[in-house]
């Protein structure tokens, strides 16, 4: 049954399962065992960037395609939403019709960039793409009839999602049984969801072409087959992935800006994952994703601990100072990369 649910493609290492069970477990639990809303935040945005990162490195790691218009496909997602409940505060009807167009809209924008843009040599189209993604980036900023500009929407998602519903009076575990709870589940069931689909994408006939092309794209046209259609339909599949993730996104944050969805850190941060958690496995995806944002949301607050218990050695008070976290990520993505050069599933895989 699990051999099936995986499509066949089983973490093939004691460790690497147990370490896959336990961020699922984690993650399925997260409200009970970590109360309160950064924890919760933080889980929900774990499960938000597993399938970005997924997303991404159906192109990257099993296609060999290097992109940097990712996020512009996250935010096309997200923007559909937004705006349909800017408009229609609360519809479930106005979350369909958003999330379709904003799907629609990033395929189909996907489709173009791959016609025009992937029969050339892969520095040129990553170029391309940069420059799609940062005029989708100005533009999203300058129309603020329509997106809201720099500051971005605010709206109303349906009263299911929020706080104000209620599903029991009761307390479970201490933990009130509300929206945001069902709004929670909603994204960790999609993102379990997706995350299948694009295992089973992968492992298909489909999915070892793109492998094939990733290896050899001469001895793949030689096979008979159209790499540059392949490529295109890899193009457009992620960015479907990318937009759902986008949607996800909007409907739990209720907020949608272009720092929060286009921008290029976020971009840089995608990278930073599909390299740490291992390119060409979606599970590097979900333990990627899923160290990077923990690190990001708690290094600064442990940090900051570790600085106040050393506070009498003045020069490692300093060092190891909460403000001086982007440079210890820095240096632990360094570290990780030295040690790990096929990631963290790859070296896990090795091991067996």
């Amino acid at each position: 049954m699990l051999r099936t649910l995986l499509s066949d493609d089983l973490p093939r290492s004691r460790p690497l399962a147990a370490l896959l069970a336990l961020i699922v477990l984690a993650l399925a639990l997260a409200p009970f065992l970590f109360p309160g809303i950064r924890s919760l935040n933080t889980a929900a945005t774990i499960c938000i960037f597993i399938v970005l990162v997924a997303s991404y490195d159906l192109l990257l790691g099993y296609t060999g395609i290097v992109s940097f218009a990712h996020t512009m496909f996250f935010g096309i997602g997200a923007y559909g939403v937004a705006i349909a409940l800017k408009a229609t505060p609360g519809d479930w009807g106005a979350v369909a019709l958003g999330g379709a167009v904003g799907l629609a809209v990033a395929v189909a924008l996907a489709f173009v960039i791959g016609l025009f843009a992937l029969r050339v040599q892969a520095i040129f189209f990553a170029m391309v793409t940069l420059a799609v993604a940062s005029a989708f980036l100005i533009l999203a900023s300058q129309l603020s009839g329509l997106t809201g500009g720099e500051d971005g929407l605010t709206y109303q998602v349906p009263r299911v999602l929020t706080p104000a519903f209620t599903l029991t009076d009761e307390r479970i575990l201490g933990v009130r049984m509300d929206g945001r709870l069902v709004g929670y589940y909603l994204l960790f069931a999609a993102a379990i969801a997706l995350v299948l689909v694009m295992l089973r994408v992968v492992n298909s006939p489909f999915g070892r072409v793109l492998q094939a092309i990733r290896e050899n794209q001469f001895r793949a046209e030689a096979l008979g087959y159209r790499t540059a259609a392949y490529r295109t339909a890899a193009t457009c599949l992620s960015a479907g992935a990318a937009a759902l993730a986008g949607i996800l996104m909007a409907l739990w944050q209720k907020y949608t800006g272009p720092d929060t969805t286009l921008s290029l850190s976020i971009m840089i941060d995608i990278l930073l994952m599909v390299v740490i958690g291992g390119m060409g496995t979606v599970y590097g995806a979900v333990v990627g994703a899923t160290i990077f944002v923990l690190a990001k949301n708690y290094l600064q607050v442990l940090m900051a601990a570790a600085a106040t218990s050393v506070a009498h050695l003045p020069l490692l008070a300093k060092l190891i100072s909460p403000e001086r976290w982007l440079l210890w990520l820095g240096l632990l993505f360094i570290l990780s990369v030295y040690f790990f050069p096929t990631g963290i599933v790859g070296r896990l895989r090795g091991r067996g």
